[in-house]
């Protein structure tokens, strides 16, 4: 959004930047507080929570600023009306805290994360995440819980899945209909694990298994749920149709966007709500890409004259998505606007489910994201309810019941979890609360 800059810029010279929270120093994490710091006029990063407190230090004196380090809630609050950059542990002190008006959160957990988001919400902040793991669990019940407080709670812009919203918007706009939203893809394994991403992730200073999720399909599974929810698509069928035009060799020449559209026409339906879905060995990447749709003769005219081509199909495609660059915007969206880059706009259409990596057996445990034992593949909520369907983020930390073939989704029954935790309670009240609100509006439309 252009007007961003010079809302900011407004609150600058007002003496009035939005005050900021940062929930998680990792790899996103320390990049986005150096983009608040370095170059985002009207903001101010005001604190910063880490579970080791020396990633959320580093992240301030990257931009040669001296945190404090607090141990409680009043410690933050004092430092924060003080105007001193403040660091701690205590993720919770932080999301309570008074003086900040949004949050930020990237820690990519899904437990720790929905508890300090709720604290978030509870206290009256806006919430902007780059959390897809959470968000495709969870996130339309976080919505509900938002919007009653009053806050937004929105996916963060720079990603793809935010990147694919602002595109949406923009074909929306022009008077065509959007009928797939796509992410560009360079890989596409389900058997990567953390020790086949080592190397990769140690060039990049990122960790093995987060890189592994990326090319075993967990991240692009929720990256494109989260797009789904937050527009009501769906999916072709589970696992999408992800056509990939590399041959399964990395080194193949790139087929340009535009010419992948035959791959997914026979799927396009102009009458429903849309597809998600991805494409591999495609250029522009990492870019993201929207198909449209027109059957209006003049809008075809401008749009052959403008060399989008005769239609009826119409690619539109960025061709970068710029992650921690991109966040602050988000963060003024938010506050200054009440506009969210991407939520739910109402009950979960698409989930992400748990597919057996090898052969499991019982007693296995399913430690993360990427790792050895699973990994998550989009579906729809339907076929999710109808065969019980183990959610991806709710496997992390189960172990095993029974055993389960290689390539196997895992069901319900198939994993025991563990005792008292919030993101389970949670998936059950979303369940309870958009199963409901169906049977009520089909009882109104029988009547």
């Amino acid at each position: 959004m252009i007007i961003v800059d010079n809302a900011l810029r407004k609150r600058e010279a007002e003496g009035r930047p939005i005050r900021v929270g940062l929930i998680g120093a990792g790899f996103q994490g320390k990049a986005i507080a150096f983009q608040i710091m370095s170059a985002t006029p009207g903001m101010q990063l005001c604190a910063i929570a880490n579970r080791h407190i020396e990633a959320a230090a580093a992240a301030f004196t990257q931009c040669n600023r001296m945190p404090i380090a607090c141990d409680s809630q009043s410690a933050l609050e004092a430092a924060i009306a003080a105007g001193r950059p403040a660091i701690t542990e205590d993720a919770l002190a932080l999301a309570r805290a008074d003086g900040l008006d949004a949050i930020i959160e990237v820690t990519g957990s899904v437990e720790y994360a929905a508890h300090a988001i709720l604290a978030c919400i509870k206290t009256g902040k806006h919430v902007v995440h780059m959390n897809a793991e959470l968000d495709g669990t969870i996130g339309p019940i976080l919505k509900v819980r938002a919007d009653r407080a009053g806050v937004i709670y929105t996916f963060s812009d720079g990603d793809q899945p935010g990147v694919q919203m602002n595109l949406y918007r923009f074909v929306l706009g022009l008077g065509v209909k959007p009928v797939l939203c796509g992410n560009i893809k360079g890989l596409h394994d389900p058997y990567r694990n953390p020790t086949t991403q080592a190397a990769f992730a140690a060039k990049w200073g990122q960790k093995p298994a987060m890189v592994a999720s990326f090319a075993d399909g967990t991240k692009i599974s929720f990256e494109q749920a989260i797009v789904a929810n937050g527009t009501g698509m769906k999916v072709a069928r589970r696992g999408m149709i992800g056509p990939d035009f590399s041959g399964g060799n990395p080194s193949a020449p790139l087929t340009p966007i535009e010419d992948t559209i035959p791959a997914f026409e026979p799927y396009l339906d102009a009458d429903g709500p849309g597809l998600v879905d991805y494409v591999v060995g495609a250029r522009p990447g990492p870019g993201v890409f929207v198909i449209g749709m027109t059957d209006n003769p003049m809008q075809r005219h401008y749009l052959n004259l403008y060399k989008l081509g005769a239609g009826p199909y119409y690619c539109f495609y960025r061709p970068y998505h710029l992650c921690h660059f991109e966040v602050p915007a988000s963060v003024a969206r938010a506050v200054l606007f009440n506009d969210a880059t991407l939520a739910p706009a109402g009950g979960p259409q698409v989930g992400v489910i748990a597919v057996a990596k090898k052969d499991l057996a019982p007693g296995e445990l399913i430690e993360e994201f990427g790792g050895y034992h699973v990994y998550g593949v989009a579906d729809n909520m339907d076929e999710i309810r109808r065969d019980r369907s183990l959610p991806v983020g709710l496997s992390l930390g189960c172990r095993l019941a029974r055993p389960v073939s290689k390539d196997t989704p895992l069901t319900f029954a198939d994993v025991v979890f563990p005792e008292q935790r919030i993101v389970e309670a949670l998936y059950d009240e979303q369940e309870r609360y958009f199963t409901s609100a169906a049977d009520k509006a089909a009882a109104v439309a029988i009547q």
